[in-house]
């Protein structure tokens, strides 16, 4: 099974099996996969303490570490792996950034934002992976992140708002939701291929809902 797409991003809360999923397609798709790099940001672990104090720091060093690593992942096509998979891209930055910034930080934010989202390619197809809360939940505690343990349902469900408003902005974007709450992609054969027959097809631009 082929995808009609060259470039593929996954999409979704904190939780919801975006790398997990990437990987799997990559790795039988033969895909360049493109993984954020998310670990060594010394702001992250920080900011889940003290959210007002560390968010500004926390989205600059996010938008700068992600726009290198799509820049130089993206101008660097392998020609025998012409299909990539990512499981962020970079209007992320703008998502979280709406979300976690008072009015006066998102404005700056957004000055240097304009200047990097204009300078690399967009996805084809995102794809959004939909999970209630309680399942995001109960996927971060078996992650076992112990910065990741204290984030609330509150801030979750912020951070799925802020989601749902870009993706009803951008109504050219081609954006398919999918509701993955009966399906375990990891553990079962037939629901990863029921995501693989969802993510190869031909959607027309604009918002997509299904369930896997």
């Amino acid at each position: 099974m082929g995808f009609p797409y060259s470039y593929i991003t996954i999409e979704g809360n904190i939780g919801a099996g975006k790398t997990s999923l990437a990987t799997r397609l990559a790795e039988k798709h033969n895909a360049r996969l493109v993984l954020e790099e998310f670990a060594e940001n010394p702001f992250l672990e920080p900011f889940y303490k003290n959210p007002e104090r560390y968010a500004f720091p926390l989205e600059l060093s996010f938008v700068a570490e992600r726009f290198s690593q799509l820049k130089q992942e993206l101008s660097n096509r392998d020609l025998f792996q012409s299909l990539v998979i990512s499981d962020y891209f970079i209007q992320k930055s703008y998502i979280f950034a709406k979300a976690n910034l008072n009015a006066d930080e998102f404005g700056l934010f957004m000055q240097l934002f304009k200047i990097i989202e204009t300078n690399l390619p967009k996805p084809e197809l995102l794809a959004y992976l939909y999970l209630p809360t309680e399942r995001l939940q109960e996927n971060i505690r078996k992650r076992g992140r112990s910065y990741e343990q204290e984030i609330s349902d509150q801030y979750l469900q912020s951070i799925e708002k802020s989601y749902f408003a870009f993706m009803r902005q951008h109504r050219k974007m081609r954006v398919v939701i999918i509701d993955t709450s009966d399906v375990d992609f990891v553990g079962s054969e037939t629901d990863f291929e029921r995501m693989e027959e969802l993510l190869s097809q031909p959607y027309k631009p604009g918002m997509h809902r299904v369930k896997a």
